[in-house]
């Protein structure tokens, strides 16, 4: 390996790149109850925002059921605020300090919004790995130019670069096309 380059950071940062949109992907409902779906939603909570999960149990009883048992009596209203403010088409039932989350069913027009979102998020990933590759590119004519580096050595890199760009870019399509097909076949 040549001083100033390692191969391994642009990995790690390509593969940070497919984690953000496999979280996000497994947030988009597919008309199954999955405590997933709660991850993104804040609470305004003791002054902050804070994640459900920190202010209540998520459990899914049911495939088509969610709850969230509600650690603080004075939290209930807030989380169901916070729930039907997500747009997420979500209308919980209040019991005490259980909130019942129902799943609808999904109808064509919002799986056609579903995929579409679902499409953003995978672009989104795609524009951040070709970001780690150019970083990784510019890194590269930069030792060239400083002759820390020979032009075989650059290109050589610069094909390992490629093939791992590639390789994420075939992830992140492949993990839209298996959300796509779960989104308009549920």
């Amino acid at each position: 390996m040549s001083e100033g380059f390692d191969s391994g950071d642009l990995n790690r940062r390509m593969h940070g790149a497919v984690s953000v949109l496999k979280t996000e992907l497994s947030g988009l409902r597919t008309g199954r109850a999955s405590a997933n779906l709660l991850d993104p939603i804040v609470v305004p909570a003791y002054g902050t925002n804070m994640p459900i999960s920190q202010v209540g149990t998520v459990s899914v009883p049911e495939p088509r059921m969610i709850t969230v048992q509600v650690w603080d009596q004075t939290l209930v209203g807030k989380v169901d605020r916070a729930i039907r403010d997500a747009n997420l088409g979500l209308n919980p039932v209040v019991e005490g300090t259980l909130l019942r989350i129902p799943i609808p069913e999904l109808n064509a027009q919002r799986r056609q919004e579903l995929v579409k979102v679902a499409h953003k998020y995978a672009e989104q990933a795609r524009v951040a790995v070709r970001h780690v590759r150019r970083d990784g590119m510019e890194t590269l004519k930069r030792l060239e130019k400083n002759s820390e580096i020979s032009q075989d050595e650059s290109r050589a890199h610069s094909d390992e670069i490629q093939k791992m760009t590639d390789s994420f870019i075939k992830e992140i399509d492949d993990m839209l096309s298996s959300k796509e097909k779960e989104i308009t076949h549920v």
